[in-house]
């Protein structure tokens, strides 16, 4: 029986759909997982994408870090989902989330903190990205994995003068990408 992750994010300027994609795409290399992006542009109140997340086996939030929490297009999604947290129809799922910003801290920790709270408001089981923190000696680069320093989720960075084209780097997308595959292995083993 094959599973599926669902990647659900908001993304202002295309960054966070390109490291939501990432994600996907790390899911989706898993064999027997099957994985799909869903913009929250296309989770109005009664859209069939409801039905997809419903059917998930686990669902990856994100959205890019804008004044210190989430993005108002994620937070919407959030509101907009709590006749199934009334129903409970997503406790049990797995859940992760990711987030990105212009600075290299930019207060990201709240935006995964608010997404992982979220999930659990829904009895949802979290799933970390156990990746050992990267960049953080004298013989590290930017170009490690996890150069950001997360566990919640996955974190990027895109400088704010450069487009989705040139951000985030390399090394914050095979983050996601690890991440994705991290949530598609954990699906395979949870029943």
């Amino acid at each position: 029986m094959s599973k599926r992750v669902c990647v659900v994010y908001h993304s202002g300027y295309g960054h966070t759909e390109r490291q939501a994609s990432a994600i996907a795409e790390g899911a989706g290399a898993t064999e027997g997982v099957s994985s799909e992006l869903i913009s929250v542009t296309d989770l109005e109140q009664e859209a069939p994408a409801w039905d997809t997340l419903d059917s998930a086996d686990a669902i990856v939030m994100g959205c890019p870090t804008y004044m210190g929490g989430t993005s108002a297009g994620l937070k919407n999604f959030m509101e907009l989902s709590s006749t199934r947290w009334l129903e409970q129809k997503w406790a049990d799922k797995l859940a992760a989330g990711f987030t990105n910003s212009g600075s290299q801290n930019g207060d990201k920790q709240n935006t995964l903190v608010q997404i992982a709270t979220f999930a659990a408001q829904h009895g949802m089981v979290w799933i970390n990205l156990n990746q050992l923190p990267g960049n953080n000696s004298s013989t590290g680069s930017i170009d490690d994995l996890n150069r950001l320093g997360a566990s919640l989720g996955a974190m990027a960075q895109s400088d704010i003068d450069v487009g989705p084209d040139q951000g985030p780097i390399a090394a914050d997308l095979d983050s996601a990408r690890n991440l994705g595959a991290r949530v598609a292995e954990c699906t395979l083993r949870w029943d």
